[in-house]
């Protein structure tokens, strides 16, 4: 059996790991992409914000790549389209509120002009290749999420993405039930499904509990109040400004991805109940009991406008004493520190800060187990293949697949999960990774630059500048810098200019005359010396010049 004649799943992202969710699907040969999204760095990877899975092995196949796929408008979905798009350069299909958002990320990377953005009706259908492709609505805590059937000469493969089942999802319908039950009567060879909450018991709750719980809980609150929640979940953005609005409160945006998200969804028709918010401008004027506040950084991000008012760096607004801060969001893994240290810097102002571990104030937007026991009820595929999340959440989630009657399997990033002709089975591994997004540059992890970077920031950096005349004598004295090993005004770096002067006088005429020599004793000279002083090995660089 060839890739020219087999039907495989190949996640190249997302599978084992919270985020970054990049797959493939493998048909006669011809390849269809599904999802496009960013991971974050976390306390593995410091200095690294934004991570992108690494797309070689589709680059290298990119002749055969017939498009890219959408799903809905989470980060961890669509945030890699604008980083890795140049080197995929495909067409790119998404739904209306999908296309609206990435069109504006779009814009910001300059690719507005060239990127073929290929918008469908909902729920529509789409034939690309040999991919016949139907999508079914699906509830999660963004409008117009999407699951989609696959149809080949091979057979049908449902992939859920990211989904749940709520009975009152309020934008938006309730996920399809019915079109997955008819799926299901037709015959499922496989299902890839989200396995976020594989090892919650119960259900995931519904999006209206919240709008309630959120409107009780506001309307008696003093001071200022801000409400932080992820930028596309419209939903819960609507219930926060109906809860201010209630209250009789002014309701302000604070944050570009949450303004974006919101022009979008007034383009889609969503959000028409509610009025105009106040900008971030006029929000400073209006008295504290008047005010509610939508922002950022429910992830603790550095540079979003939950974070500079904790720290009293916004321009136009400062949280403190008697304030409320109210955390709508779960806590993606890898961003508690970053989180845990804005809602300290918030309480140590004086706000009092609200999360879900005290009130019901979040839902999320993924199954729980008697969720997925449902679908596979419905659906009754053959073979389950657990995705989106990691090891313990797939090996839960394979578990319960298997105790509805299907066979699963537990697969990881790379793996080639050969679906048809024959019994479906890992064949081979393709080479995966990860990318660091630094400023408009892709970065491997293990590559040099941030290697260099990471010991930089251990061990520190010395640099040093000499000039020697023709015959090798030292003009005016050697200047010494080491940024973050010794304070600016110390007396060390005068020190260290003296040993250096030393070590190029105490040198043989015939060396002080060749560059090479001359910098490498001051290259030694300067890691013993600084060794001896701080105990580590920094990095030495000379600037050597001839006058």
């Amino acid at each position: 059996m060839t890739p020219q004649d087999d039907f495989a799943f190949i996640p190249l992202g997302g599978t084992g790991e919270i985020g970054m969710n990049l797959n493939v699907y493998r048909c006669d040969g011809k390849l269809l992409a599904v999802d496009c999204g960013i991971g974050f760095g976390g306390p593995d990877h410091p200095g690294v914000e934004i991570m992108v899975p690494d797309p070689a092995w589709l680059v290298e196949h990119r002749k055969d790549l017939l498009g890219l796929i959408i799903t809905h408008a989470h980060e961890d979905h669509i945030g890699g389209v604008a980083h890795l798009w140049r080197a995929l350069q495909c067409p790119v299909h998404g739904g209306p509120f999908v296309s609206s958002v990435l069109r504006r990320k779009l814009g910001e990377a300059g690719l507005s002009q060239d990127v073929p953005l290929h918008e469908f009706k909902l729920p529509g259908k789409l034939q690309i290749g040999p991919f016949g492709i139907e999508f079914l609505r699906v509830a999660h805590s963004v409008p117009e999420a999407l699951a989609m059937a696959i149809r080949t000469r091979h057979g049908l493969v449902v992939h859920t993405g990211d989904w749940k089942l709520d009975p009152e999802p309020l934008i938006g319908p309730p996920t399809d039930e019915a079109g997955f039950g008819r799926l299901g009567d037709e015959g499922v060879l496989a299902m890839v499904c989200d396995s976020t909450n594989a090892m919650v018991e119960g259900h995931s709750g519904s999006e209206a509990e919240v709008r309630r719980n959120l409107a009780a809980l506001i309307k008696p609150l003093k001071g200022r109040v801000a409400v932080t929640c992820f930028a596309t979940n419209l939903a819960r953005v609507e219930s926060i400004a109906l809860a201010g609005l209630a209250a009789g409160r002014d309701v302000a945006l604070f944050g570009r991805s949450l303004r974006n998200s919101v022009q979008s969804a007034r383009e889609c028709g969503y959000l028409a109940r509610i009025p105009d918010f106040v900008t971030e401008e006029e929000a400073g004027y209006i008295p504290d009991d008047q005010l509610l506040v939508i922002c950022t950084g429910s992830q603790g991000e550095e540079r979003s406008a939950l974070a500079k008012m904790a720290n009293d760096t916004h321009q136009n607004l400062a949280l403190g004493q008697g304030d409320v801060v109210i955390f709508s969001s779960r806590q993606i893994p890898g961003n508690e520190r970053a989180i845990t240290r804005v809602q300290d810097e918030l309480t140590r102002r004086g706000a009092r800060v609200i999360t879900a571990d005290e009130h019901f104030v979040h839902v999320s937007g993924h199954p729980a187990r008697d969720e997925l026991k449902r679908l596979y009820a419905l659906v009754r595929p053959k073979l389950a293949i657990p995705v989106h999340g990691e090891w313990r959440h797939m090996t839960q989630h394979a578990e319960l697949a298997r105790e509805a009657g299907a066979e699963a399997i537990v697969i990881e990033d790379g793996d080639v999960v050969q679906l048809a002709p024959g019994r479906a089975e890992v064949v081979e591994s393709v080479p995966v990774g990860r990318l660091a997004v630094d400023g408009t540059r892709l970065l491997p992890l293990r590559g040099g630059v941030l290697g260099a970077r990471g010991r930089l920031g251990r061990e520190g950096v010395v640099m040093a500048s000499v000039a020697l005349d023709a015959q090798g004598k030292l003009v005016g004295r050697p200047r010494v810098s080491a940024p973050g090993l010794f304070e600016a005004e110390g007396p060390e770096h005068g020190q260290l200019a003296d040993e250096l002067a030393r070590a190029v006088g105490e040198l043989p005429k015939g060396q002080r005359r060749e560059d090479d020599a001359v910098s490498e004793t001051m290259r030694g000279v300067l890691r013993k010396a600084v060794g001896r002083r701080t105990k580590k090995r920094p990095a030495v660089e000379i600037h050597l010049i001839r006058v």
